[in-house]
């Protein structure tokens, strides 16, 4: 391993799908004008931010990682020994029971598996000593004592920079702010229109120009006591009366009341160069968001950059890599046309930062859900699998507003045939895009962390409780309960160990396909499944995998799999909170029974086995298939390539053997013309004489110097004149018939030409579509979880 800057993988053959011997380093300073990662489920885009990530970190670029999903805290499992007892506490046990092994075997083969593709890529345990040496890892949980609690909204200390100078740099860190801290209580605020934003921003800007820190206690009393005696034109208790002022302070106390607010004012202040500088050494400050809802996850995220451009505000300006800010999962963060708190921060960066020499990394698998607009002012794109002809339609419209000269034709090729861990990158500081395959990672992927196992990676210590009793919201009459009918519970039924149970979330977007009542509080069961299909047909030489997702309802006695439902989901679309309040439906399956659960995933088995194909095409003439979603026409531009291959082979070997028969055709011809020309010749020679002769004869005569035989000789030079003649145009006429054959051989060589290209013209058109099918070995199910969903009484 010899490279300069990033050392991302190798690069491939396009053509062959082969890696060549061509490393990939990429220039760490192409990242201050960003970088997008996009890629379906499957297609290695998690591994390649790891691998960016860790050569930052080897390059001595600290980062700041904002993690929804979870999967960035396998940073922190890094083996140097490689050794199987250091990966055997983070092996998934469901994983080793399905493979029918033990922990320690399993957590062997993992260590096994890690040092061998190491191997493949030149590396070993000592770059991963090396990386552990050179950085330091802290997982952040914002809201959580699991990992390193961080004070979020327990100070609002006034940033030391001048008002003078960076005024909008101030106002967008107060609006992100407020945003974010209305949206914890369910408040849609504009900046613009909305009077609690308003309010709350100006009393957060009048205590900052005075120099003065806030924290929420301040915040809470100025809102029902304001320093400010207008808001614009108008007396604020006009703008906003005294009443709906406090009724905002009592919806803000709520959340400051909630025991789970005491995790948000933990743990160290929210201080960007703290985060990113520990002892002298760059450090990946992996800020944790799984856990949070949607509205805590915009508010952290929101708060966290705009602090991150209230920093980079007090830097000197730089053309290297500084910092780098990578978002594992950008969905929702970033769309084109809503307004979420966290848009306008992420926007910012990519306009602003690269003269501070801070780079920013996105990540997502649904790329319909970014604003290209705003993306096309990164400068770095890897591209990986895609899930639809929607998605990459978007991608190359991104590819061509960020790049003018982009061949979008070629980039459309190139992607549609991209497989597992290969990617496009496509860099506007270089000339050409690149095809590679990623490096193996030095850290462990072992997958999302739970809370649990985040909290072992902690050596954070809480402080003791507070013996103060929190505030209290005024009690509320509640409702009678309903009287619940006979298949109904207000506890959740059992379910079988191992399997996951999830409440599906109000924002799925494929929710309307199943009558749900989004703020109802009674749920029916569902089945969610994801299973992995391999399509394997041997003399196609296909080998295509395919991810389906599904979901089952009713849940009945006997599991039916004809009744799934197609769907496109993944964790942001369910919660593994429980609802208040919550109402069950009792399903008639028995499903606290594991072997109701093997018989659904059975069944599953079944339905695929029996009803789930691709179809191909197929040309038996040539003994050429397409690839799995192949376009006929660009099948059929294949086949006519091929067949032109052999109407060009076969057309040779008929101009060999014509080619001998023109040879001595040609020889004839030769042969026929050189005679005709010695007798032309000789013919002339002749008549020459016969002239001669006759004149010297007749003066003779007339001289009478000889007799009147001489003129009897003359006329026997005429007759072999005339015999000259005739054995000329004989000779002619040989030449001419040689030159007719020729021609009319000329006319045959034409004719088979033109039948070999019809023919092979045909067969390259002589194409059907064929289906594949799947074994029940290439039907491998990968997860089958309980799903409650909200339906009306």
């Amino acid at each position: 391993m010899a490279t300069e800057g990033f050392y991302l993988g190798g690069e491939i053959d396009g053509a062959t799908g082969d890696r060549t011997e061509q490393l990939v380093s990429y220039d760490p300073s192409d990242l201050t004008t960003h970088g997008v990662i996009v890629g379906m489920t499957g297609s290695g885009k998690t591994g390649l931010g790891i691998i960016y990530l860790e050569e930052a970190l080897l390059a001595g670029v600290p980062t700041l990682i904002l993690d929804p999903k979870g999967d960035m805290t396998n940073l922190m499992l890094t083996f140097p020994d490689l050794a199987p007892k250091d990966f055997e506490p983070w092996i998934d046990e469901a994983e080793a029971r399905k493979e029918d092994k033990t922990v320690p075997e399993l957590a062997a083969e993992k260590a096994a598996l890690w040092s061998k593709g190491l191997g493949w890529w030149d590396q070993d345990g000592s770059r991963i000593q090396e990386l552990r040496d050179k950085a330091g890892f802290t997982i952040y949980t914002p809201g959580s004592e699991a990992g390193v609690p961080l004070n979020i909204i327990g100070s609002l200390a006034c940033p030391d920079i001048s008002w003078d100078d960076e005024a909008e740099t101030l106002r967008d860190e107060i609006e992100g702010f407020v945003s974010g801290l209305l949206g914890l209580v369910g408040i849609e605020a504009d900046p613009i229109s909305s009077r609690e934003h308003i309010l709350l921003a100006n009393l957060v800007e009048h205590a900052w120009r005075a120099g003065r820190d806030l924290d929420m206690a301040t915040l809470l009393a100025e809102i029902q006591r304001p320093p400010i005696r207008k808001l614009g034109v108008f007396e604020v208790d006009t703008f906003f009366p005294e009443k709906d002022r406090l009724a905002l302070a009592m919806k803000l106390n709520g959340l400051v009341a909630s025991p789970a607010f005491s995790s948000w004012v933990q743990g160290p202040d929210l201080d960007i160069e703290t985060l990113l500088w520990k002892d002298g050494k760059p450090q990946a400050a992996i800020v944790y968001i799984a856990h949070l809802s949607e509205e805590e996850r915009q508010f952290v995220t929101t708060l966290i950059l705009s602090k991150v451009i209230t920093w980079m505000r007090t830097q000197a300006g730089s053309g290297d890599l500084r910092a780098l800010v990578y978002m594992d999962e950008v969905f929702g963060f970033v769309p084109p046309t809503a307004e979420p708190p966290a848009k306008k921060p992420i926007l910012t960066m990519l306009k602003q930062a690269r003269a501070f020499g801070v780079g920013m990394l996105l990540s997502t698998q649904n790329p319909v859900d970014l604003d290209y607009k705003a993306m096309s002012n990164a400068g770095t794109w890897c591209i990986g699998r895609l899930q639809t002809e929607r998605d990459k339609a978007r991608i190359l419209e991104a590819l061509q507003s960020a790049r003018g000269d982009t061949d979008v034709g070629e980039l459309n090729r190139t992607i549609s045939g991209l497989a597992k861990r290969q990617f496009l990158l496509h860099n506007t500081h270089e000339p050409e895009p690149i095809l590679f395959t990623t490096r193996w990672a030095l850290s462990y992927l072992r997958g999302p962390l739970t809370r649990e196992q985040i909290s072992t990676l902690s050596d954070y210590t809480a402080p003791e409780p507070s013996t103060a009793p929190p505030a209290k919201q005024p009690a509320e009459a509640k409702s009678p309960e309903p009287a619940l009918a006979s298949n109904e519970t207000p506890v959740m039924p059992k379910v079988a160990a191992n399997v996951p149970v999830y409440h599906l979330s109000s924002d799925a977007p494929w929710a309307d396909r199943f009558e749900v009542a989004a703020d109802s509080s009674r749920f029916r069961a569902a089945l969610a499944a994801r299973v992995n299909l391999t399509y394997d047909e041997r003399v196609a030489k296909l080998v295509h995998q395919e991810e389906w997702e599904a979901v089952v309802t009713p849940l009945d006695s006997r599991f039916d799999a004809d009744v799934a439902i197609y769907v496109d989901y993944d964790d942001r679309d369910f919660s593994a909170a429980t609802p208040e309040d919550a109402t069950y439906l009792i399903p008639e399956g028995a499903i606290d029974k594991s072997t109701y659960w093997k018989s659904a995933e059975t069944a599953i088995k079944e339905f695929l086995y029996r009803g789930q194909k691709i179809s191909i095409f197929k040309n038996a003439a040539l003994k050429m298939y397409s690839r799995a979603g192949e376009a006929q026409e660009a099948f059929l531009a294949r086949c006519d390539e091929a067949a032109q291959a052999k109407a060009d082979t076969e057309a040779a070997k008929l101009r060999d053997k014509y080619e001998r028969r023109f040879t001595t055709l040609r020889n004839q011809i030769a042969t026929a013309e050189r005679r005709a020309e010695e007798i032309e010749v000789d013919l002339q020679g002749a008549k020459q004489k016969e002239i001669i002769d006759g004149a010297s004869s007749v003066i003779n005569i007339l001289l009478g110097r000889r007799s009147t035989r001489s003129v009897t000789g003359s006329a026997r030079n005429r007759g072999a004149t005339r015999s000259k003649e005739a054995r000329l145009r004989t000779a002619q006429a040989k030449a001419g018939d040689k030159y007719a054959e020729l021609q009319d051989l000329e006319t045959d060589l034409v004719e088979e030409l033109e039948e070999i290209n019809d023919r092979w013209e045909d067969r390259a058109n002589e194409i059907n579509e064929v289906e594949v099918g799947l074994e029940k070995t290439d039907i491998q199910i990968e997860e089958a979880a309980l799903v409650w969903l909200p339906v009306d009484g």
